[in-house]
């Protein structure tokens, strides 16, 4: 009860009456998805000295929409706006919430332009803190590049990436999500599985890669859909382990029967050959956590991270490569939400390193079990911020017994660059 009344009082101390400021100082006005530490590192200061100035403890929160005091010595920083755009040519700072497509019409430019200035995709994420080259009003866009090798042609298919939603395939498509669900049997507002195909109807526009993470991400390890005949069983004694530990992994009964069509985790490195062609049905296991819509911001997911010892930009470069901050995405491997937690990893993280309990349709929750699990990972791989990562993916038993699989060297690499993207 003292910890809730404690954490309560630390929530509500950025919403305390703001102290008259001193001679000298500045008043920032908070964004969503700042942090006390960001403001403080904005500004030249220490994290103490804001607080101070503000009577809050140096780990508090602090609310959108409240008024900071930041001492001489700091310069508090304009909120983004168009009528406070930087000078063509010159340089822009990001600030918590922006866009590029927001930057860019705040500077007179189009957002491929910008993209292109800075080595970026038009529709690349912008981190808060980098800063961005505005080029000069009226340069040109950049000739369109030819669809990437990974697009399909009209009336052929889509294999769907981590953070794909039905609506953003279809619009990169050129179709409506009704008619793209229609083609494929689903309904308008489907949970979409990663590595599935997806028809994609005829009369569709040029095909272009849909919003997500990428090509780049390789397949979950051990994704398997179950055949008409298999058993869990037969599955488990192909694979080398009890029944009991393939049903955990994987929130089944062990004693019931496996319906076609339901996805599960295999073992990495299982032999299990598939009886046939995989069925058309595709059903998730009744087990938490569960898929729910949602998302959360880089800085909220590298807040929660931090939180428990994980560096924010290695928990949030998993977080994008593994759902582009899509809650909703589960994987082909049975994988869910933004940081793709297996049905027994989260009720391992529950039982063994959680203090509270976690709400297996929370997204914010989500993000915190898959930081307590990597913080275990980082504990048992002394700091080492790639070993971990791989752990994560293949499974540290896994990478200790046979070394890091190539799906597993490309994931790991595809996390190291990403960290430089949100802050590391």
């Amino acid at each position: 009860m003292r910890k809730t009344v404690r954490a309560l009082a630390t929530i509500l101390g950025a919403a305390a009456i703001l102290p008259t400021p001193p001679a000298g100082a500045a008043v920032h006005v908070v964004a969503p998805g700042e942090t006390l530490s960001g403001i403080a590192a904005v500004n030249g200061l220490p994290s103490i000295a804001v607080a101070d100035a503000n009577g809050l403890a140096p780990d508090a929160f602090v609310i959108s929409g409240t008024e900071l005091v930041i001492p001489a010595g700091g310069a508090a920083p304009a909120s983004p706006g168009a009528d406070e755009a930087d000078a063509p040519g010159a340089g822009y700072g990001v600030r918590a919430g922006d866009t590029l497509s927001g930057i860019a019409a705040a500077n007179g430019v189009s957002a491929a332009a910008l993209a292109a200035a800075n080595g970026l995709a038009p529709d690349a994420f912008v981190v808060s803190g980098t800063r961005l080259k505005i080029p000069a009003a009226g340069t040109q866009e950049p000739a369109a590049a030819p669809a990437p090798a990974a697009a399909v042609a009209q009336g052929a298919g889509y294999s769907v990436r981590p953070g794909d939603t039905l609506s953003d395939i279809a619009a990169a498509h050129g179709v409506s999500t009704d008619a793209l669900a229609a083609a494929n049997g689903l309904g308008p507002d489907a949970l979409l599985i990663s590595g599935t195909r997806l028809k994609i109807p005829a009369g569709a526009g040029a095909s272009g890669t849909a919003a997500g993470v990428g090509a780049g991400a390789p397949e979950p390890l051990g994704a398997y859909k179950v055949r008409a005949g298999d058993t869990l069983s037969a599955l488990a004694a192909r694979s080398g382990v009890p029944v009991a530990q393939m049903a955990y992994m994987n929130g089944l009964d062990p004693k019931a029967g496996l319906i076609e069509g339901t996805i599960l985790k295999l073992p990495t490195g299982s032999p299990v050959q598939a009886s046939g062609p995989a069925p058309q049905a595709t059903i998730v296991p009744s087990a938490p956590p569960l898929a729910t819509p949602g998302r959360l911001t880089a800085a909220q997911i590298g807040q929660i991270a931090a939180q428990h010892g994980v560096p924010s930009s290695l928990a949030t470069a998993i977080a994008w490569q593994e759902s582009g901050f899509n809650n909703a995405m589960v994987s082909s491997a049975n994988a869910r939400g933004i940081m793709q937690m297996m049905p027994g990893t989260w009720d391992w993280v529950q039982a063994n390193l959680a203090a509270q309990h976690l709400d297996p349709t929370s997204a914010t929750d989500n993000v915190r079990a898959g930081s307590l699990y990597l913080a275990q990972l980082l504990r048992e791989t002394n700091g080492d911020p790639a070993l971990a990562a791989a752990g994560y993916y293949q499974g540290l038993g896994s990478v200790r017994s046979i070394g890091m699989l190539p799906e597993t060297r490309r994931y790991v690499d595809n996390v190291l660059a990403l960290r430089a993207r949100f802050g590391g």
